[in-house]
Formats: C-alpha cells, structure tokens, sequence
C-alpha cells in the first residue's frame, strides 16, 4: 500500500514538474528547434535568451518595476494590518464583526471591479505609471487577508501577556515591537507569503495602472508578440527568471508558512 502511496505521488509530481520542465528546455533553444519539432533536451544549447533578458532594459527593468511594487504592498500591507489586526484580536466595539466582515468582502471582489476608479484616482494625482500606484491598488486585496491572517494568529496570544508587560511598565510601541510581534512572527511570514503571491501574479491592475515606466515584468512579456510572430525563446527565459522570486520566498518563510497553517487560520 505504500509504495502504491509513493509510485502515485511520484507520478503526480512529475505530471506537476512537465510544464516547468519544458519551459526550462525551452529557455535553451532557439526559435528555430523550437518550431522545429518535439526535443526532450535542447540540441543546439544556447544562452543568447538570457542575454537578451539581461542586456536589454526595457526587458531587465520590468523585473525591478515588479519587485519593487511587490515590496511596496508587502510592507504597507504589514504596517497597516498588524495594528488593525491587533485591534481586532484584543478589543470588542460597537460593529466589529461587521467591519472585519466588510474587510473580507473586498478581497472577495475580483479586481475588475475596481480598475477604472483606480485609474481615474491616480491619473489625477500623478500616481499613474509609477510602482507606488499598483503597490497602493494591490493593498485594497492584501489589507483584508493580512487582516484576517493576523488576528488568527494574535488571537492565540493570551492577553495576559499584554496586562504583564504593562505592570512591568513596558509602553505599548516597546511591548508590540519587542515582545509581541516575535511571538506572531509564523503568523509574519504567513502573511508576507501570500502577499508576495498575490501582488506579484496579479497582472490586470498591474498593466492598466502603468505604460511605460513602472510596466511589471508580465506586461512586457507580451511584447515577444510581433508581426514576424512569437520570440518563443525569450518569451520561455523571461518566463523562467519570473519563477526564481517565488521560490526564494518559499524557501525563506517555509518554516513559517507550515506553522502558519498547522496553528493559524490559514
């Protein structure tokens, strides 16, 4: 029965790794043997992909648009939630439940919804085209579940903790930053994860909110399309390089990210 157990996750695996697979092969051929025909391994091995990526600003510069809007929203969103989760974990108020009921129903909206107010907004404030207008849009979506990710976490805290730091004379500032958050910091990284994910695949608000100067790597992708057809090779390098960020924050918050759903709420 175990080996059936592994022999069926193993072929489950390897169903997953194909499309990775592939679009790594393909990132090491050209045009030419990709159209060419079916090829398990690249015949003609070749970096000239990657050397396009790398050399080319329009392409290398969408990488850094992406993470520097991705960093924005994962640190606003942090410095907005923690507090407002905190609020929610340890006081009770007139309406409470039903504001962090509302919180969740704009993550629950699809970003469609919001895409021309947000255009409108920033045009007129001359926050378009910029990496803070996206990070700031995507806030509307991560707030919520930071929100409710936290406050999982901060609810399993006993308040007790609270009332002794203040009899040991601890101000609240000192309390939360030293005492408090290293005891949520699963609940942290959980949080970061999926902001990081959401902010980083996103791609609607992303490519309307900018045009040139702030476009996200996804947006430029799109322009391997031209009349002389599909840079395949390029499009399968840039495609590759877009995975590397996710993977490092998984491997960083791993740890975090298994306490995180064996204690949290996630």
């Amino acid at each position: 029965m175990k080996t059936r157990k592994r022999l069926v996750m193993t072929i489950y695996l390897l169903f997953l790794l194909v499309p990775i697979y592939w679009l790594l092969i393909m990132s090491f051929k050209s045009n030419q043997e990709i159209l060419g025909g079916l090829t398990l391994w690249p015949q003609n091995f070749t970096f000239d992909n990657y050397r396009v990526i790398f050399t080319d600003p329009s392409w290398y510069m969408g990488y850094v648009n992406s993470m520097s809007y991705v960093v924005l929203n994962m640190a606003i969103s942090l410095t907005v939630a923690l507090p407002a989760a905190y609020a929610f974990s340890r006081y009770r108020f007139l309406g409470d439940r039903h504001l962090f009921f509302w919180l969740l129903t704009n993550r629950m909206a699809p970003p469609a919804v919001f895409l021309l107010p947000f255009f409108q907004l920033y045009s007129s404030v001359g926050l378009f085209d910029t990496p803070l207008a996206v990070a700031l849009a995507h806030c509307l979506f991560n707030v919520p579940l930071a929100v409710w990710i936290l406050e999982g976490f901060m609810s399993g805290v006993p308040k007790e903790i609270d009332e002794t730091a203040y009899i040991d004379g601890y101000s609240f500032p000192r309390f939360f930053l030293t005492l408090f958050i290293p005891m949520i910091r699963p609940g942290i990284g959980v949080t970061a994860f999926f902001c990081f994910m959401f902010s980083w695949v996103e791609l609607l608000l992303a490519r309307t909110l900018t045009s040139t100067e702030a476009k996200p790597i996804a947006a430029v992708m799109t322009r391997t399309v031209s009349a002389s057809g599909i840079d395949w090779g390029v499009l399968a390098a840039a495609g590759a390089l877009t995975l590397i960020p996710g993977i490092l924050v998984i491997y960083f918050v791993r740890n975090h990210v298994a306490k995180g759903f064996a204690l949290g709420r996630v």
